[in-house]
């Protein structure tokens, strides 16, 4: 062993080799060190080229072949959630959009949440004296009838929370013609959908410049007489303007009032197809329930109203719901419950409050609403046996049905209409 370069130490019961650099190696040897601590092009060939040269390469390369194959990872947190169904809104949603949101749910809502005050304000003995005497009065009350629309409120009408409500889908509403405020109209509004969101838009709020594209036109939108007799609700529902869509309650409109106290500037807004369309209400699909439906046409004869079609583009895209020829029972139990109390219970689901695949709120789908061109009624006197000229009922409404059909060759592509989707006149 040559002198002081190497010494042999004994220790632990084993020989370890311990080598002494001279002091003018140590510089080096730091320096080589140092550069390949901080050399960022540093790869593992190098390392392993490194320890070969020191007789350490074959050791090293089976630590690493071990270490890899003994490498097993769990499942990665939040794979279910990225795969989840549902979807939910960002915390960072405008705020306009969350009242746009808020304005829409009321609306859904509205009979649900009148109903359940007037039943907690009756858990409450003090409220007795006012809640009986008013119970009465809403059972009793001509008002929705009566045509004399004194409970409008033009100021509730146009509030500005309306034009909230109308911008979440977005919904439009357009016209084809003017109209002569000396005359009276039928709206004939098509189709149902789930609840008619387009309807209540465009007819029963200012939101979409009803009165500015109709100007001395005062337009009711009539819904059924049950609802007339929801405490609270029937009151709200008064106040915006809508009335009972009984046979009486539009002819006390369509003949009272106006300039001669004759109907004339009046109109109203029937959704002809009723609750059996709402059954129909598919997205993607257009499926009118007309052809049988004739009585609004003798409304019109009778009153000498014009009719006035109007088809709303994208009214069945706002929901899903069970389709008949999946569920067939319960497709019949719907027509059941409709011929037993006269409206029926669509299945239906769309988004939520805070998410975008479940709940009972409608999904942001552009709806636009477009008005044809006026039909020219001559009002005929009712004949002994209290019936139209049946001739005439037929002719008037095949004059509706070629305009509503107009009306959607002639503006389906400027609405990006599905090309495969096709009006269909049912019934």
């Amino acid at each position: 062993m040559s002198s002081a370069e190497e010494n042999v130490y004994q220790g632990h019961g084993r020989a370890s080799s311990i080598t002494i650099v001279p002091p003018d190696h140590q510089h080096q040897l730091r320096a080589k060190r140092s550069r390949t601590k901080m050399s960022p092009s540093n790869s593992n060939g190098e390392l392993r080229a490194h320890f070969q040269a020191n007789g350490h390469g074959h050791g090293h390369d089976k630590r690493l072949q071990r270490t890899q194959s003994e490498l097993v990872s769990g499942r990665r947190a939040g794979t279910k959630w990225e795969r989840s169904h549902i979807h939910f809104a960002p915390l960072s949603v405008p705020l306009q959009r969350r009242l746009q949101t808020l304005m829409v749910l009321a609306h859904t809502l509205s009979i649900a949440l009148f109903l359940g005050t007037f039943f907690f304000l009756c858990t409450i003995p003090l409220f007795w004296p006012l809640l009986l005497p008013y119970t009465i009065y809403v059972l009793l009350s001509p008002a929705p009838h009566s045509g004399k629309l004194f409970h409008r409120s033009t100021f509730l009408r146009s509030l500005p929370i309306w034009s909230l409500f109308s911008s979440y889908f977005p919904a439009r509403l357009h016209r084809s013609a003017a109209l002569e405020p000396t005359r009276k109209y039928i709206f004939g509004y098509h189709p149902h959908g789930i609840i008619s969101h387009g309807a209540f838009a465009a007819f029963a709020t200012e939101a979409l410049g009803f009165g500015q594209l109709f100007p001395g036109i005062t337009n009711t939108l009539l819904t059924l007489d049950s609802n007339f007799r929801i405490p609270f609700y029937r009151d709200w529902a008064l106040a915006m303007g809508l009335a009972s869509v009984s046979r009486e309650s539009c002819e006390n409109i369509l003949s009272k009032g106006g300039p001669n106290n004759e109907g004339m500037g009046r109109a109203i807004t029937i959704v002809v197809g009723g609750a059996r369309e709402s059954l129909d209400a598919q997205p993607h699909t257009l499926r009118l329930v007309l052809k049988r439906r004739k009585g609004f046409v003798k409304l019109a004869i009778r009153t000498g109203a014009d009719l006035v079609p109007v088809l709303a583009f994208g009214e069945n895209d706002l929901y899903d719901q069970v389709t008949s020829d999946s569920h067939p029972l319960i497709h019949k139990w719907q027509l059941l419950v409709k011929k037993w109390v006269g409206f029926t219970v669509p299945l239906f689901h769309a988004r939520g409050v805070f998410n975008y695949d479940v709940g009972l709120m409608p999904y942001r789908k552009p709806m636009n609403i477009v008005t044809g061109r006026p039909i020219k009624v001559v009002q005929q006197q009712q004949s002994e046996g209290g019936k139209v000229d049946d001739a005439y009922v037929d002719e008037v409404h095949a004059l509706y049905v070629a305009e509503l059909e107009r009306i959607w060759e002639e503006w389906r592509e400027r609405f990006d209409v599905d090309p495969k989707m096709e009006l269909k006149i049912a019934e």
